[in-house]
């Protein structure tokens, strides 16, 4: 089950090729990496996932695939319109943003709860749930919850955790980095994952 912090992919906000960033967040401890870039083509987007699968394997990691393609492997993330009912699938998680989505949960494993404080890759989005909304929701559901949307540093990673959270989803922070491994090394302690 997803936990502790969870990469999420997006090609353009990365700063250098994303397999070499995935690589980076992996060797400072992400395990979970959540692939996007859902406007690649179908041929493209399954290349890149074995390629990222290959990067994590070693490190006993897990890819998520956002949609309901899981690209060859067997965990996927779904978008909060559907589909529903969900693939059966090992790993089936789903977007979530307000207690009405949370009721039409059905067999999903794990939710992500966005955003959580304002996000810079969407702006206007929200309006944010703050860490108070976000333990609000948590308790309305009896899967795992993780934190994601405008999750940049540490001390955002912990109030998250404190609010009730698995884990958080973490994207343009990561991306973005000068350093991945240093940042996710500082996050994944944050979760409190940090003995991995």
């Amino acid at each position: 089950m997803p936990s502790g912090l969870v990469v999420v992919t997006d090609r353009r906000l990365a700063r250098a090729p994303l397999p070499q960033v995935v690589r980076a967040a992996v060797a400072g401890g992400a395990r979970w990496v959540l692939l996007r870039e859902k406007d690649l083509p179908r041929d493209e987007r399954l290349a890149l996932a074995d390629e990222l699968r290959q990067i994590l394997a070693p490190a006993g990691g897990t890819l998520l695939v956002a949609g309901a393609d899981p690209l060859g492997g067997d965990a996927v993330h779904l978008a909060s319109a559907g589909p529903y009912p969900p693939p059966e699938l090992p790993l089936v998680g789903r977007s979530c943003h307000d207690a009405a989505e949370l009721l039409r949960l059905t067999t999903e494993d794990y939710v992500t709860l966005s955003p959580v404080f304002p996000s810079p890759s969407k702006p206007g989005y929200g309006p944010p749930l703050r860490p108070v909304g976000l333990a609000r929701l948590a308790r309305r559901t009896s899967v795992p919850v993780l934190a994601l949307g405008g999750v940049t540093d540490a001390e955002q990673v912990a109030a998250c955790m404190v609010a009730g959270a698995a884990g958080v989803a973490v994207m343009g922070a990561v991306m973005g980095a000068d350093d991945p491994a240093e940042l996710v090394a500082r996050l994944v302690l944050a979760t409190g994952d940090g003995d991995r």
